[in-house]
């Protein structure tokens, strides 16, 4: 066991292994930045970056060959370099304790880059002037939802994830006097009318809108100003049989009705939803423009933020580098729409959002003291050489 050990302990505090890691982190960042033009921000991230290996997929083949490592594996061995490193080869002493910092302020960095691959979560939330919202919406994830809406005073909800449509298992919930049966399911496809397509296919749906429109499959994109619109065909089946095969899509933007056992119900394919136990309500959008130009040079959102418990009832201006925080979320201006009457919030829920914050300031701290350290220890040096001479 002895004779294994110590093999494996050179190889994790090598700086040979050091070095390794570091080119190979460059390397792909290198490449994940020239295929950003392609896939778009969020698919790098999480196909070179959020991963442990690199995926390369031949044309027209099913399997796919890891052919590099990935942001999790290079990660993970230059945090065991550290940490071995440390315990192996550094002792504990004042002339080092800048280093000890610097180094503890790049585990921190390692392990919030980590937590925020695996808890942060993105939304927007569009508001006109004057309208109250109390969930956002996500810029990736859909949901099929299936809205009870008998009661005139409240809609019961029922969210089924994209992904549980795309494996085609019968669903069930509770809530529901039916199962969900995905017979056809296309990640990104187009939407139109029959009377528009010369020889259409036949028609996925035999209820709902799905009876008169065509769907026709897209190839999937990455790119950051085009989004991937799904469709599905599914038929609902009750305890009596089936209750017929409905088209849902995210281009299909009015919700689908009908009733079965006395209720009404109503169908609608949406991005995923994230509800929250307060509300904003967008009193002001300004936009201003640099003069004699359409340039923009500022924007804001004058928002009324309100609890359900009546607790918190106040007014917030949210502009560049000026986000709201509440609640665990933040709150960012992105962006503005319909002749600058809607403005666009990004939501991010980031639990470990301090953690590069703490990051910077201890490895900040530790190469000022390491400077002030080999600072004095210069000056000293050359007072004495001074004395003797």
């Amino acid at each position: 066991m002895r004779a294994l050990w110590k093999p494996t302990l050179r190889f994790f505090v090598s700086m040979q292994l050091t070095v390794v890691l570091l080119f190979l982190s460059l390397v792909l960042v290198f490449v994940a930045t020239l295929d950003q033009v392609n896939l778009g921000i969020w698919a790098v991230q999480e196909k070179y970056f959020r991963a442990f290996f690199v995926f390369w997929r031949a044309p027209g083949g099913g399997f796919a060959f890891p052919i590099f490592p990935g942001g999790y594996l290079i990660g993970g061995f230059l945090f065991t370099n550290l940490i071995a490193a440390h315990i192996a080869r550094f002792k504990l002493s004042w002339k080092k304790s800048g280093i000890f910092l610097t180094h503890f302020g790049l585990i921190f960095l390692l392990v919030g880059e980590l937590l925020s691959g695996l808890w942060q979560e993105d939304f927007h939330m569009r508001l006109d002037e004057g309208q109250t919202s109390n969930y956002s919406d996500s810029p990736l994830l859909n949901e099929l939802a299936i809205i009870d809406t008998t009661d005139p005073k409240s809609d019961d909800v029922v969210a089924i994830p994209e992904k549980l449509l795309e494996r085609a298992a019968p669903i069930q919930h509770p809530k529901l006097p039916f199962r969900v049966v995905t017979r056809t399911y296309y990640p990104n496809a187009e939407v139109q009318m029959r009377t528009q397509v010369p020889n259409p296919s036949p028609a996925l749906a035999t209820n709902g809108l799905g009876a008169d429109v065509v769907v026709t499959p897209r190839p999937l994109t990455y790119k950051p100003n085009e989004m991937n619109t799904p469709a599905a065909a599914i038929e609902l089946i009750g305890t009596n049989g089936t209750l017929g095969t409905w088209l849902v899509s995210t281009l299909l933007a009015d919700a689908q009705t009908f009733t079965h056992e006395g209720k009404t119900w109503s169908l609608v394919f949406r991005a995923e939803r994230y509800y929250k136990p307060f509300s904003l309500t967008l009193l002001k959008f300004n936009h201003d423009r640099y003069a004699g130009t359409d340039i923009p040079k500022n924007f804001s959102s004058r928002v009324r933020l309100r609890t359900e418990d009546g607790k918190t009832d106040r007014e917030v201006k949210i502009y560049m580098n000026n986000p709201l925080r509440f609640e665990g979320l933040t709150f960012y201006q992105a962006g503005f729409e319909n002749n600058d009457r809607t403005t666009i919030l990004q939501v991010v829920r980031n639990p470990s959002w301090i953690l590069p914050y703490v990051a910077c300031i201890l490895m900040s701290l530790g190469l000022l003291i390491q400077f002030a350290i080999s600072l004095a220890g210069f000056i000293s040096k050359r007072t004495a050489t001074a004395k003797k001479t």
